[in-house]
């Protein structure tokens, strides 16, 4: 008994295990894998600028472009899970980027914490007015009539103008031709000028030439009609299950503690809530779909699967 009640006391008298400190006590990087002005960085400052504000630790965005976004991506792989590097991933990053490339520096499914999804960007099938054709179906009769003689510009080699013009050539069963540039403005150049006759792009690098009149909005490549071009058809209705969204979301390293990655979820959910936030989606095509960082990390394993069949199938590689 006295030896017991001796054990007793010891472990009564030992020190505490030191607590976490509170979060976050320093600043914080957010890496973009990608150049400045992008949708990508565009958003990752404006959610820096409300957690400088609300926390009173700078959020310094940080741009580390190159290989698709491989290189950004890989940085936050390799950081330690302590909240002061996180990534604004895409869905090239961490969802298409490990069936394009041969060799990749990183495991999008195991060497990150899904935190938020940011945005999802509208895509819209845009057509030069000279292509007789004004709606999905006739678009389709006309690439069936005339095989391999339409083409289609994209932003490059696995991008999801690219991936998108690949999925309608194979649920629509047509042969168009692929031309890839080195980005989205030479591609809608070049379209503008009816060296192409058609591009699969994010609304907002479109939507104003459609609305000025030199470029015909023939369907948005969502699940369903956008409110930003309400008369629009949604390719499903011709195609169905068909949809193409490109996507950007907030992530850690693996193994970031659950209690900032909850923190970090709820900061930018109200972000995107905000009227101001969901007016600018609504006006340049974009939507905000608010998720626990579980269901985030499901859709992010949804759109690999999804994406690396498809490119499996047509045999599509970057390097």
């Amino acid at each position: 008994m006295f030896r017991a009640l001796l054990v007793v006391c010891a472990v009564l008298a030992a020190p505490a295990a030191p607590a976490r400190e509170a979060w976050p006590q320093k600043p914080i990087r957010y890496v973009v894998p990608f150049p400045a002005g992008g949708i990508a960085d565009i958003f990752a400052r404006i959610i820096g600028a409300r957690l400088t504000e609300r926390w009173g630790q700078p959020v310094v965005v940080e741009n580390r472009a190159g290989a698709g976004g491989n290189i950004g991506a890989d940085l936050v792989a390799k950081s330690a899970p302590d909240g002061y590097t996180i990534l604004m991933g895409s869905i090239g990053t961490q969802a298409v980027n490990v069936s394009l490339f041969r060799s990749m520096p990183y495991d999008p499914a195991k060497d990150f914490t899904a935190v938020a999804l940011v945005l999802e960007a509208e895509s819209l099938l845009a057509l030069h007015p000279s292509v007789a054709a004004n709606t999905p179906a006739e678009l389709i009769a006309l690439a069936r009539a005339q095989p391999g003689k339409l083409t289609y510009g994209s932003a490059g080699v696995g991008t999801t103008s690219h991936l998108a013009g690949e999925l309608f050539k194979s649920m629509a069963r047509v042969d168009i031709t692929h031309v890839p540039y080195k980005g989205n403005v030479p591609a809608i150049t070049d379209l503008l000028s009816g060296q192409t006759q058609m591009v699969f792009a994010t609304m907002p690098t479109v939507l104003p030439h459609v609305k000025a009149g030199k470029l015909k909005g023939v369907a948005v490549l969502g699940a369903s009609r956008s409110p930003a071009l309400p008369d629009v058809p949604a390719m499903a209705e011709a195609l169905p299950g068909f949809e193409v969204n490109n996507w950007i979301g907030t992530f850690g390293p693996a193994g970031l503690p659950a209690d900032i990655t909850a923190r970090l979820n709820a900061e930018i959910l109200a972000l995107m809530r905000t009227p101001e936030i969901q007016q600018r989606l609504l006006a340049e095509g974009a939507r905000f779909t608010p998720m626990a960082p579980a269901r985030f990390a499901e859709f992010v394993a949804a759109e690999t699967a999804k994406w690396g069949k498809l490119i499996r199938e047509v045999g599509i590689h970057a390097d």
